[in-house]
C-alpha cells in the first residue's frame, strides 16, 4: 500500500509499504478520507512535544481524523464489521489501568494514539489497522467527509458541553479555526448567543459566512457579560484574556494549546468564582457527534476547503494552500489511487 511517511522534521515521502494485516482483535480499514490537523503540522516541523518526551519518533505515519470501510477482521472480531463504514477513536488505552476501567482510556498513561503516539501508524495511507474496540459505525447519512470530521467534532462537542450554556447564554469562542468553529456550531445548536474572536479578517469573514453574526477582532470585543469563554486558540496570552473576559461565576474552557506556557492569575479565578475546564480528546463525545451530524443538527461540511491526494500532504503541512481551495480551515486527504495525481 501507499502511505505518507514523515522521515524527519520537514522531510517526507510517499512510500510503498507492506499492507497491514489484522491481528487478534483488530480490523483493517480501507481509508477513504483523512483530515490534516495542527498536530500533524507540529510533527512536520518537529515542534510536537511527544517527539521530545520519547512518546513519538521518526519515521512516522501520521493521520488521526479518518473514515473508511472495514476490509478485513482478525481473530476474535465479529465478522459483522466487514464492509461497514466506520471512523475510529484516536486514543487507545491499555484497557487494564484505573483510568481505562473508569472509561477514561483517553487519559491512560500507557495509551497509544493513532498516527501520534506509541508507534501506532496513522491513516495517511491506503489502509489502516486498528483495534476493533476503537471503531464507531457511521450511518448512511454520515459520509466520508463527515466521518473524518467526527474526531475534531468530538473535541469541539466536549468543549461546548463544558461551557454548560443555558438557552440565551452568551458564549465567546477565541480562535475561529476548525475546533473553534465546530465548538461554535455546537453552542449555536444549544441556543447560546455565540460570539467569535479571531486574528485575521479572512477567518472572521469566513465565520460570518457560516451565519455567525457576532464576530470580533481582539481589539474590538464588546464590553458584554460572557457567561462562558472557550479558548480554542494557540496564542499564549489568550487563556489569561479569557479569564478577564468571563463573567463572575462563569465557565472557562481550555482546548487550545500554545507553543509556550500560558499563565493565568489564580487569584482572579478564585475571586471571580470561575470554573475552569481542560479538554483533551474527543473520545467521550464521538457517538454524540456522529448523531449530531446524522440528524443535521450540526453541518461541518463548509469547513473543508478541498481534498488532495497523498503526494500533496507534504506541501500542505509546509503551509501551502492547494490551488482552488475554498476558505475553510480544514484540508482533507483521499489516499485512494484515484487521487494519486492530486491537486497540484
Amino acid at each position: 500500500m501507499r502511505a505518507f511517511v514523515l522521515t524527519s522534521p520537514g522531510a517526507w515521502e510517499v512510500q510503498d509499504l507492506p499492507a497491514p494485516v489484522a491481528g487478534p482483535g483488530e480490523v483493517v480499514v480501507d481509508v477513504e478520507r483523512v483530515g490534516v490537523c495542527g498536530t500533524d503540522v507540529e510533527f512536520f516541523t518537529g515542534a510536537m512535544a511527544y517527539l521530545h518526551q520519547g512518546h513519538s519518533a521518526y519515521p512516522m505515519q501520521p493521520g488521526h481524523e479518518w473514515a473508511g470501510r472495514v476490509a478485513a477482521v482478525g481473530d476474535g472480531v465479529d465478522a459483522g464489521w466487514l464492509g461497514r463504514r466506520v471512523m475510529g477513536d484516536t486514543m487507545l488505552g491499555c484497557g487494564n489501568c484505573r483510568r481505562c476501567l473508569r472509561d477514561r482510556q483517553h487519559l491512560c498513561e500507557k495509551r497509544r494514539e493513532v498516527g501520534i503516539r506509541g508507534g501506532q501508524s496513522g491513516a495517511l495511507a491506503e489502509q489502516l489497522a486498528v483495534p476493533a474496540a476503537s471503531l464507531h459505525a457511521l450511518p448512511d447519512s454520515v459520509d466520508a467527509v463527515l466521518g473524518a470530521l467526527v474526531e475534531p467534532g468530538g473535541n469541539a462537542l466536549r468543549a461546548a458541553r463544558a461551557a454548560a450554556p443555558r438557552p440565551g447564554d452568551r458564549v465567546l469562542v477565541l480562535g475561529p479555526g476548525t475546533i473553534g468553529l465546530l465548538a461554535a456550531m455546537f453552542l449555536r445548536a444549544a441556543d447560546a448567543e455565540v460570539h467569535l474572536m479571531g486574528a485575521t479578517e479572512d477567518s472572521l469573514a469566513f465565520a460570518r459566512g457560516l451565519g455567525f453574526e457576532h464576530v470580533w477582532a481582539e481589539d474590538s470585543v464588546p464590553d458584554l457579560p460572557f457567561d462562558a469563554v472557550v479558548d480554542a486558540s494557540n496564542a499564549a496570552h489568550l487563556p489569561g484574556s479569557a479569564l478577564e473576559l468571563v463573567e463572575p461565576g462563569g465557565r472557562l474552557v481550555y482546548i487550545g494549546l500554545a507553543g509556550e506556557p500560558s499563565r493565568i492569575d489564580t487569584r482572579t479565578l478564585a475571586l471571580k468564582d470561575v470554573t475552569a475546564v481542560g479538554i483533551l480528546s474527543g473520545s467521550p463525545g464521538l457517538d454524540a457527534t456522529i448523531q449530531a451530524y446524522a440528524t443535521g443538527t450540526v453541518d461541518p461540511r463548509p469547513l473543508v476547503a478541498t481534498t488532495v491526494g497523498l503526494t500533496e500532504v507534504g506541501p500542505v503541512l509546509a503551509g501551502e494552500r492547494p490551488p482552488g481551495a475554498g476558505r475553510g480551515p480544514k484540508i482533507h486527504v483521499d489516499p485512494r489511487p484515484a487521487m494519486a495525481k492530486g491537486a497540484w
